[in-house]
């Protein structure tokens, strides 16, 4: 075929199936649908698949949908990338299935991974945790390990009220939290019970995460983008929306751009539920990151009834425990019970260590230290960002595990992307939390889980992407929004 990035039409290419068709989220189903694409010959081998932020924009998605999926394809053989080309279709008939992943060129390993969205992996307390284990295993009832309470353990759901009360300054009981598998899972429940008490919009922070939006629309909800700017989201925008009434928000430090809801932005977004008789859904990402003072209560103090609260562990222990929290309004407790019936929370004994560990005083041991660490390899971050390049400007840096790197304008982000992963140097383009457009460029630089002496290297590596050819750009007209 010719070259697809001539090819304006793969939206009818792609038989991506509808969001009714189960709960897989949409970059699965472009994942699946490109692979069908691939293995029926429509893409044949060598045939190049448009630039991320093109199809981005083709498809109405966001480039964080489309990356993770040319990214599993590459992962499994089906997709092959090359520095300064264009990704190409590397599986045919022929190919054979022991050399798959190997077959055409491949990207060079990870050396330096700056990708936002994981803690210092290396600092897992993992005594402390087998302890946790080993004490609840050893003291568990034999109702413990029935089968289990769909709303959590009641120790667990004691637990996690009481230190959020403490710690984030929440209106919280044990009655109404909710124990679950992170905040993803979170959303999505409380994303079902909106649509059963008969919402059928959800506001959206832009940009944004991109698994909460999978999350809103595979519950069967339609996202409206809000813009974000440096007080948090718009919400005179969304006010003048109409048809939302829910919004996601980060109030305490929003992804990617760094933003802490102001004091007015949260009285005002109070205001708006109560006056569309909506809810807030707050999204608690890593605020327990704070280095410039004590973290920010959460908004949810401000209207209990209004506002659900999500958490996990996954920032700041390991996502690998599958542990989360959300807090509801009581009153819609009944609801979101009733529309997730079938809903399964995580394993009673992992919930009985975390509660131990929490119990135990181990969680706030390790938040101190974790912040102290975190704030020192921010630090080195900034000053070798400051020194390497200067051309360039950093935000975000009061909080959490990722900073905002603004870059000068015209800068080639897919070049600098692409060039830098060429070297072993992990990036992420602010681009692909953007919703269905390209904007000024930048990056989201997330130094969770590199260590400080690979932070000088890293950015030695990150000046050499920005001077690699074609990383300067015409500016060009910013394309008009396409609808989400």
């Amino acid at each position: 075929m010719a070259d697809s990035q001539t090819n304006s039409a793969w939206a009818t290419l792609l038989d991506i199936e509808p969001r009714e068709a189960g709960r897989r989220p949409l970059h699965d189903r472009l994942t699946r649908a490109l692979r069908a694409a691939i293995r029926d010959g429509r893409l044949g081998t060598g045939a190049a698949v448009p630039p991320s932020r093109a199809l981005a924009e083709e498809l109405a998605c966001s480039r964080w949908v489309v990356t993770e999926a040319y990214g599993q394809l590459i992962a499994e053989g089906y997709l092959a990338a090359r520095v300064g080309s264009a990704t190409r279709v590397s599986w045919s008939p022929e190919t054979i299935p022991a050399r798959r992943a190997t077959s055409g060129p491949t990207q060079p390993p990870v050396r330096y991974d700056l990708a936002p969205g994981l803690p210092d992996l290396r600092a897992f307390p993992r005594r402390r945790w087998a302890e946790a284990v080993h004490a609840v295993t050893g003291s568990a009832g034999r109702y413990d390990l029935g089968p289990p309470d769909p709303a959590g353990h009641p120790g667990l759901r004691g637990t996690v009220a009481e230190y959020l009360r403490r710690s984030r300054g929440a209106e919280a009981q044990p009655g109404s939290v909710v124990v679950c598998a992170g905040i993803t899972d979170g959303l999505f429940r409380i994303c079902r019970a909106l649509r059963a008490e008969g919402i059928a919009e959800v506001a959206v922070e832009d940009p944004g995460w991109g698994r909460l939006r999978d999350a809103v629309t595979s519950a069967g909800l339609r996202i409206h983008p809000v813009p974000v700017d440096r007080e948090g989201v718009r919400v005179a925008e969304l006010a003048r929306a109409g048809g939302p009434r829910a919004v996601v928000v980060g109030a305490a430090h929003q992804f990617p751009t760094g933003a802490m809801l102001s004091p007015a932005r949260r009285a005002e977004l109070v205001r708006w539920a109560r006056a569309v008789d909506g809810y807030v859904v707050e999204d608690d990402y890593d605020a327990e990151f704070r280095y410039d003072r004590r973290p920010i209560a959460v908004m949810q103090g401000l209207d209990p009834r209004r506002v659900f609260l999500v958490g996990s562990v996954s920032k700041t222990l390991s996502p690998a425990l599958g542990l989360g929290w959300l807090v509801a309004p009581p009153a819609r407790l009944p609801a979101l019970m009733a529309a997730n019936a079938v809903a399964a929370p995580p394993p009673v004994l992992d919930q009985l260590a975390l509660a131990t560990f929490v119990d135990r005083g181990w969680y706030d041991t390790h938040l101190r230290a974790a912040r102290r660490r975190f704030r020192t390899r921010r630090d080195v971050l900034v000053r070798e960002l400051a020194a390497r390049v200067p051309q360039s400007r950093v935000a975000g840096t009061a909080a959490g595990l990722h900073i905002l790197l603004h870059l000068p304008d015209g800068t080639d982000t897919d070049t600098v992307v692409t060039a830098a992963a060429g070297s072993g140097l992990r990036l992420v383009d602010l681009d692909a939390y953007r919703s269905g457009r390209s904007g000024p460029p930048a990056l989201v630089l997330g130094y969770g889980n590199i260590t400080d002496a690979e932070i000088p290297p890293a950015v030695a590596l990150l000046r050499k992407a920005l001077e690699a050819p074609r990383s300067r750009r015409r500016a060009l007209p910013v394309p008009p929004r396409r609808p989400a």
